[in-house]
């Protein structure tokens, strides 16, 4: 989810001085004794994927593009040999407007009963409302970075699983309605709560795509391709999911992008994740921007400007890469 709560009171005393000088809540893995995968994420076929996400315009729920554009990620990881699930429910945004939302699950190897997930949410917030010009903020959002760069990195890793053969299973869930929540000129005001966000993740993790589904963990991606950005460890990942994140961050040095996965604490983002971990009871991490200064999540968040020729490939491949060599090392017990 995208307000300014993800560092609320935690700005300055988390963000000035943590950041800057805070060590790692654990002590990195030897990279010696760990060995790097060969295999190699492929940046320019990621950023095509979004580039071919944003051709069908900004993917807002019940419009045209966001049909069509799903239809097109089912397509891709069908054609990559996953099975694919595609979870229609009718959600009741805070406007009173229903979204015919469509969670897309795509699941590698779903005969294997050790499963972890990898997700991230597909459609476009409608309003700029963060956009410097406030002419903008009633347009709707391309949503490269925030949104299509996530789906872009899970098509690609999911094309390099036959390589990798991991011996677990693996579900790529898109998310739909993530970000739909209250804009700041609504006389409703913002839910307290946050329940006017991310309400494909939290219908999933009331209501799995099968029956009392369990997954051993999840790793949510979100703006993962700005140019500015950088990664720190989210709060609410440490909370329920210390572990993991020190071991996805230790993977990013082997992946060589420890300059973008810093191992120091960030603030709190109230995201997918939080249903997965509180609902679900799946322990899940946010990988998701932490930068200092005026832009917590980086210059393009929920502006005209979150468009193909503002991402960097060099984030994509570091995210990419660290996920590859993550699953390489078999995290699985």
């Amino acid at each position: 989810m995208k307000r300014l709560f993800f560092f609320s009171i935690l700005l300055c005393c988390i963000l000035v001085v943590g950041c800057k000088n805070q060590q790692s809540p654990a002590a990195a893995t030897d990279t010696d004794t760990v060995a790097v995968t060969a295999v190699k994420f492929n940046a320019d076929s990621a950023f095509a994927s979004i580039e071919a996400q944003c051709a069908f315009g900004p993917r807002v729920p019940n419009s045209a593009a966001h049909k069509a554009c799903g239809d097109y990620i089912s397509a891709r990881f069908k054609a990559l040999g996953l099975h694919v699930t595609e979870q229609a429910a009718d959600l009741k945004a805070w406007d009173g407007q229903v979204l015919r939302s469509r969670n897309i699950i795509a699941a590698y190897r779903p005969e294997l009963a050790d499963r972890i997930i990898l997700c991230a949410h597909w459609e476009s917030r409608p309003w700029a409302d963060a956009d410097p010009d406030s002419a903008n903020h009633r347009q709707p959002v391309m949503a490269a970075n925030d949104g299509a760069s996530g789906v872009a990195v899970m098509l690609e890793v999911a094309r390099l699983l036959n390589e990798l053969k991991p011996e677990f299973g693996v579900d790529f869930i898109c998310f739909d309605a993530e970000d739909y929540g209250i804009p700041y000129w609504a006389e409703s005001g913002e839910a307290q709560d946050g329940s006017d966000w991310c309400l494909g993740s939290r219908y999933w993790a009331a209501h799995p795509h099968v029956p009392g589904y369990k997954a051993h963990f999840g790793i949510l991606l979100d703006m993962v391709g700005g140019t500015d950005a950088r990664f720190c460890f989210e709060g609410f990942s440490m909370r329920y999911a210390r572990s993991l994140m020190v071991q996805v961050w230790d993977a990013a040095q082997r992946a060589e992008a420890g300059n973008l996965f810093v191992a120091t604490e960030g603030g709190y983002a109230q995201d997918d994740h939080l249903p997965l971990n509180e609902v679900a009871g799946i322990p899940t991490i946010d990988i998701i921007p932490c930068i200092e200064g005026e832009h917590t999540f980086g210059t393009t968040w929920h502006t005209v400007n979150d468009t193909p020729e503002h991402i960097s490939r060099e984030t994509l491949r570091g995210v990419g890469q660290t996920l590859v060599q993550f699953l390489s090392e078999r995290p699985i017990p």
